[in-house]
């Protein structure tokens, strides 16, 4: 094994400074040094505990096990390339498109979210011979040129370019600050009809639309669950225009929501599309796109798609025994059961503190709005930087995300427990009193 010196914490962070990416940022006005996982839980190296409630890569908990062992067992024996027929790659395929409804069949691995996105735009070209692209406003889907042209997140913030002439944005479906909110039954409709605008008058021009880009719930663009239709409609309006509709699950597939094991279910819809990453993997970089065979055929133009590590016979048996753990430990159940005792304590919390604007979420994905003034609902990224903060203090790990930074997000290991919901709401409801 290689030796690793044991540096402080002051050392390593000039050595990041020094050596590493200059603009790679740390979490924590006093960053961590954090040298061990398990489950829900993570650990620095003076043995403190945290609990981990914004690490959605480790789906089935830090270091579990049944992974890790899977990981193991099958690096002492083999690991090479998709061009040699393997057990694992043929068994990981049947198992995960089984998790899937029809018609999505065929499936394509790669290593990372960003892979996966990027491969889904290929398909979405090659199916439709278009390449004009709709994304939802403040969406993240990857780190790479391509990626960043549909990621508003990243092009209009600092550092961007915009979006190119062939990527057209929409509003973010959002009830609690979007165009159309909650009262508004029709919300979901009003907002794909700007899905439409974009179809028709890409049709006008003579343009040949692509692909439309969603996430099945909203990360980036701050913990955003869709309105009722809002796919269904969208999703109508892109197939009547030739384009193919992708959902982007890289973050909240895999059960996370609790009542599906994939959040476009939600929905009530089938996509074209889904690209996997993140929880695959269970925090080893891999990652998938789930298409069907009609889309599948098109990619046949004579150019392979070949990715060195891609399904390769590690990482399979690492996926099949993800699936196994979800399945065994009934995590999705428990991702149900686990956030409905969040979401429904977090909305007492809600009516007792004026700083919350929002409580929003399904299974272990949940956004907290803070808000300086409810009646105006004025983002408070400031507060809700202070309430991160002092949380951690508290041995409990949080981040803000949301286009004003304003929204506390919560995306747990799936093993977060009840107890662990009720040590977290306990401290959280004293940081508010503090505070407020």
């Amino acid at each position: 094994m290689g030796t690793i010196t044991q540096r402080s914490v002051a050392d390593i962070l000039d050595i990041r400074r020094r050596h590493l990416n200059p603009n790679l940022s740390v979490s924590y006005q006093q960053p961590l040094k954090i040298v061990k996982g398990s489950g829900q839980y993570l650990f620095d190296d003076k043995g403190n505990r945290f609990l981990d409630m914004v690490n959605n890569v480790c789906h089935v908990g830090h270091c579990h096990p049944r992974v890790v062992a899977a990981g193991v067992e099958q690096m002492g024996k083999l690991n090479t390339n998709t061009r040699y027929l393997h057990d694992g790659l043929a068994e990981y395929a049947l198992r995960l498109t089984a998790q899937f409804p029809d018609p999505l069949e065929v499936c394509f691995f790669a290593c990372t979210g960003t892979e996966a996105n990027d491969l889904a735009i290929r398909l979405a070209a090659a199916a439709t011979g278009g390449d004009q692209l709709i994304c939802v406003d403040h969406a993240y889907h990857g780190h790479s040129p391509t990626l960043i042209e549909i990621s508003p997140y990243k092009h209009n913030g600092s550092g961007g370019a915009g979006a190119p002439d062939h990527v057209h944005t929409v509003p973010v479906p959002d009830l609690y600050r979007g165009l159309y909110r909650e009262n508004d039954k029709t919300a979901g409709q009003r907002y794909a009809q700007h899905v439409q605008q974009v179809c028709e008058s890409l049709s006008v021009s003579g343009k040949r639309l692509s692909a439309f880009f969603c996430e099945s719930l909203l990360g980036c663009g701050g913990q955003i669950v869709l309105p009722p239709d809002y796919l269904r409609t969208a999703y109508q309006a892109v197939r009547r225009h030739g384009g193919v509709c992708v959902a982007d699950e890289v973050q909240v597939g895999f059960g996370r929501v609790g009542k599906h094991a994939w959040a476009f279910e939600l929905q009530d819809v089938v996509p074209d599309i889904v690209t996997l990453g993140k929880p695959i993997g269970n925090g080893h970089p891999m990652s998938a796109v789930i298409t069907t065979r009609k889309i599948a055929d098109a990619f046949m133009n004579g150019m392979e798609y070949f990715n060195t590590f891609g399904g390769n016979p590690v990482s399979c048996a690492i996926g099949l025994a993800v699936l196994d753990v979800i399945e065994e430990e009934q995590l999705q159940q428990h991702a149900l059961e686990t956030g409905n005792v969040l979401l429904s304590r977090l909305r007492e919390l809600e009516r007792r503190h004026e700083l919350i604007g929002d409580v929003r979420g399904e299974g272990l994905f949940i956004g907290i709005e803070l808000v300086s003034d409810r009646q105006i609902r004025e983002p408070d990224a400031a507060g809700a930087d202070k309430v991160v903060e002092l949380m951690r203090h508290r041995d409990i790990l949080l981040s803000t995300d949301g286009p004003d930074h304003n929204v506390i997000k919560i995306k747990p290991p799936m093993t977060f427990s009840i107890e662990d919901a009720e040590w977290f709401l306990s401290e959280f409801g004293a940081v508010l009193d503090e505070i407020y």
